[in-house]
């Protein structure tokens, strides 16, 4: 089934695109939960990892007990050409959850795919897509990141499920977040409606929960169901803030944090439809190679804390407390994000995907990697009234900032000798290197370079309801904040932090382009878009084209 023609700059629903939706049962709600003790289909279908020949596909079967779980691929709806066939176990010691590999499939094609369960019940039907081989003109991913469910509606998976032009979704990661109920979003905001667990999630089956909870909504269910996906974990999978050893949000009374962390990745990978490796590849034919990196749990040292040296620092003395701080701990060469395996990994793969004269080498990864600053002028204009504690940290920032160093210890700007190795590793590789980034809840758009050279660009999304800087900076106009923001850092083309959606990127030999989609609202259900921003960077160039 070709996809139809990308839409016009705020697209809509073609009827065709709408009649294929209803066909595979995506036009309703959600596949509702079952009863406790009940048997059958729970929680819609998915597909992800796809290869040139073969895709995973998940479902989850309710039972009791070990169950066999039949699988069929096929080339039409109907499912009158079968191509792959097979079984697998729904068993509650993975909750469930039925994971199997469809092999055998040919390069590029869509395919539709059920389960069937003991009693001859079936799954929704789910719509997948092998990747490319060989010649490719065009490839288009629709990029997500920071979905809180309390927030509001999950309308840019919606949106992006509609429209019926994309390849592929890839989620960057914070697929859900692990806070008890009126945490994060408090009590009073909160959507009635889409409340989160009572408790934060620190067990296996806290972890579990709180997938059930966000697989019911029917936009999400609707995006697994059409689009195959490459998806990774971010910080919230396991707790605020993770690095290797520990967590932002993991105190001691909490348990062992080796124990959690195990049970968050045991609950992802039983839940999400990925594979075991840690960091891996996706040929896009001849056209790209997109990277997946682990930036939280595999390696990453433990965050410096830019607060502390403020408070720490002698009266009138903080900014030369950050300027040592600059040139010590900050620049320390043995501070990692990827670690050295990977770093090693990622750097022979760049070489690689150049040697095979791919155009493009798409780095998908979670957090933020340009340079930021915060600017002195966001203090203009604070109401008397902003809590201190914000007023102080504002102002650490901005003395930080005067001496060149960035506010986001948890971003890359964290770890400055790590990006300049993966930098340098570009680099070395001649890659046309194209970032994607999400953590921020923010949209940015960098020019990223390294001692002089272009290194490449940095398409940063948005989130699909988390909230970014507009709750933080009210008394801020974004087009003001954007203004200021990028008259502080020379690698910030643009950025928006003011609205919800995702990015939707298109691939060619000769250009990349992000397409920053801002939905109407996310407090109501719906597909508007309020607007859109595109920018393209040409092959060749490592910046954008302005």
């Amino acid at each position: 089934m070709p996809l139809p023609p990308p839409p016009a700059p705020v697209p809509h629903t073609s009827r065709r695109t709408a009649m294929k939706l209803a066909a595979l049962g995506l036009a309703g709600a959600g596949a509702p939960a079952l009863a406790q003790g009940s048997t059958g289909f729970t929680h819609g279908v998915a597909s992800g990892e796809p290869r040139h020949n073969l895709v995973l596909l998940w479902t989850r079967y309710q039972s009791g007990q070990e169950t066999v779980i039949n699988w069929e691929v096929a080339e039409d709806e109907g499912f009158t050409r079968i191509v792959s066939q097979g079984d697998g176990i729904a068993s509650p010691a993975n909750d469930c959850c039925v994971k199997v590999w469809a092999k055998g499939l040919l390069q590029g094609r869509w395919y539709y795919y059920r389960f069937i369960g003991p009693a001859g019940e079936r799954s929704p039907t789910g719509r997948t897509r092998t990747l490319p081989y060989g010649k490719t003109k065009r490839f288009r991913m629709a990029v997500f990141s920071c979905s809180n469910f309390g927030f509001g509606h999950f309308n840019a998976y919606a949106h992006a499920a509609q429209s019926g032009e994309f390849d592929l979704a890839v989620h960057l990661g914070d697929y859900f977040y692990e806070y008890r109920r009126s945490d994060y979003p408090s009590a009073k905001v909160v959507l009635p409606g889409r409340e989160s667990p009572i408790d934060e999630a620190v067990t296996l089956e806290g972890y579990r929960d709180r997938f059930r909870t966000y697989r019911r909504d029917p936009d999400l269910q609707r995006l697994h169901q059409v689009l195959p996906m490459v998806a990774m974990w971010d910080d919230h999978e396991l707790a605020n803030d993770t690095w290797m050893g520990g967590a932002e949000n993991h105190q001691a009374n909490e348990g062992d944090w080796a124990a959690r962390k195990a049970a968050a990745e045991k609950a992802y990978r039983e839940w999400m439809p990925v594979g075991d490796a840690d960091y891996t590849q996706y040929d896009i034919g001849n056209l790209a190679t997109l990277f997946k990196v682990d930036s939280r749990h595999l390696a990453r040292g433990k965050p410096l804390d830019l607060f502390d040296v403020f408070k720490q620092a002698a009266p009138g003395q903080a900014e030369a407390a950050y300027a040592a701080f600059r040139d010590g701990v900050w620049r320390a060469e043995d501070r990692t994000v990827l670690g050295g395996k990977q770093e090693a990994w990622l750097a022979s793969a760049l070489k690689a995907s150049v040697k095979a004269r791919k155009p493009w080498q798409v780095l998908g990864q979670q957090i933020v990697m340009g340079q930021q600053v915060m600017s002195e002028k966001v203090i203009a204009g604070m109401p008397t009234e902003t809590a201190d504690w914000l007023k102080v940290r504002l102002q650490a920032n901005i003395v930080a900032g005067r001496a060149g160093v960035p506010w986001n210890m948890d971003s890359w700007g964290g770890y400055p000798a790590a990006r300049a190795r993966l930098y340098k590793a570009s680099l070395e590789a001649g890659a046309n290197l194209v970032v994607l980034s999400g953590d921020s809840h923010n949209a940015w758009a960098f020019d990223l370079d390294h001692k002089g050279r272009r290194v490449g660009v940095e398409m940063a999304g948005h989130s699909v309801t988390s909230p970014g800087a507009e709750g933080t900076l009210g008394w801020l106009k974004a087009d003001e904040l954007a203004r200021d923001m990028i008259e502080a850092n020379p690698q910030l083309k643009w950025c928006d932090t003011a609205q919800r959606g995702y990015m939707a990127v298109e691939l060619t030999p000769a250009s990349a382009t992000s397409e920053w989609r801002f939905m109407a609202s996310v407090r109501q259900k719906g597909t508007a878009l309020a607007g859109v921003k595109r920018m393209t960077v040409l092959a060749g160039q490592r910046k954008f084209s302005l």
